[in-house]
């Protein structure tokens, strides 16, 4: 894989090394959270959207903040509050008086990389206008519509602990994240350092220093289409395929997830799994695609999109059980 080529002219460089570098960068900056690190280079791969829950102070923003350091794209950090409006987001047509006319101011959706801090927050109105944008690339504000640029990713945050004054995301939004990471507290060792890197950071004066050499947005794109050329096995796609249909038809392979589960996944998450299972493969320096690749991206992919029956939440049934059942139950080729 590290003989992997591009041109010359666009890229300047091996994409796979320039991925190995960003992932180092990545895991020198954000301690004890390689989970957490690899979820947003699979996003960032896939083209997709990451939804990130953990408590506070776990560097869900530090670690957006390090990939826009890594690449040369630009950044910004939206905080959802209730009283957020959807041009907040999208921005508005602003009169302008001495032309006497209308003219576009754009709004914050309009950068690569977006952090949407405690998504949750805000109502449902803001959340449609992040849905048009996550699905479709483009807002719409009066009768006209806007592209986003080739390369935007978003990453939003929630926590778990704290419920009070949000507004759960409807259930099409979810599916719009590609992945859904769970991200929990360092080691011992791990806060340790963190604590190091603080003070250095305090003591230098700044944040995250940026890597040696960020990496283009073309060697992005080349990225993605080197995943998407990997050898994925006719069998592999088919045990794709029944994951996702075993959420839908549960009896077909499972008495617990017949009790469990009250609806299913969407295609969206079929191609979820296909494309995160082929960056895995990518970035670990295969050129072929494996069940372990789709096995561990599955319950990323997943989580978001099974909805629980009553009792099996009465009984403390997680989405994580279902997929671990899916798991044991579905044959792996």
């Amino acid at each position: 894989m590290d003989s992997i080529k591009v041109d010359l002219g666009i890229v300047g460089d091996n994409v796979f090394a320039a991925f190995k570098e960003l992932r180092s960068y990545l895991n020198t900056q954000i301690l004890g959270q390689e989970r957490l690190v690899e979820s947003l280079l699979v996003a960032l791969l896939a083209d997709g959207h990451l939804l990130v829950e953990g408590p506070p102070g776990l560097a869900k923003t530090r670690a957006i903040k390090a990939l826009a350091r890594g690449l040369e794209c630009d950044f910004q950090r939206v905080q959802f509050t209730p009283d957020m409006l959807p041009a907040d987001l999208t921005g508005s047509d602003i009169y302008r008086p001495e032309e006497g006319s209308f003219r576009f101011q754009r709004g914050p959706l309009f950068h690569n990389l977006i952090l949407a801090d405690e998504v949750n927050r805000a109502p449902a109105k803001v959340q449609s206008a992040l849905l048009e944008a996550m699905a479709e690339h483009q807002i719409s504000v009066g009768l006209s519509t806007y592209a986003l640029p080739r390369l935007f990713l978003v990453m939003a945050t929630q926590n778990p602990i704290e419920h009070e004054g949000t507004y759960p995301l409807p259930e099409a939004q979810l599916d719009r994240f590609m992945l859904h990471a769970m991200v929990d507290y360092p080691d011992r060792a791990n806060t340790r350092l963190i604590m190091d890197l603080a003070r250095r950071e305090a003591l230098e004066g700044r944040e995250l220093p940026p890597p040696a050499r960020p990496m283009t947005q073309e060697a992005v794109f080349a990225a993605r289409r080197e995943a998407l050329e990997l050898t994925l096995a006719s069998s592999l796609a088919d045990y794709i395929a029944a994951l996702v249909d075993a959420t839908r038809r549960p009896d077909a392979y499972s008495s617990k997830l017949t009790e469990w589960l009250r609806w299913g996944a969407s295609p969206r998450a079929a191609i979820a799994i296909e494309r995160g299972a082929r960056a895995l493969a990518w970035l670990d320096g295969r050129d072929y695609v494996s069940p372990e690749d789709v096995q561990a991206i599955a319950p990323d992919a997943l989580r978001h999109r099974l909805l629980l029956d009553y009792t099996a939440q009465a009984r403390g049934v997680s989405a994580e059980d279902c997929v671990s059942e899916l798991l044991q139950k579905v044959p792996a080729p």
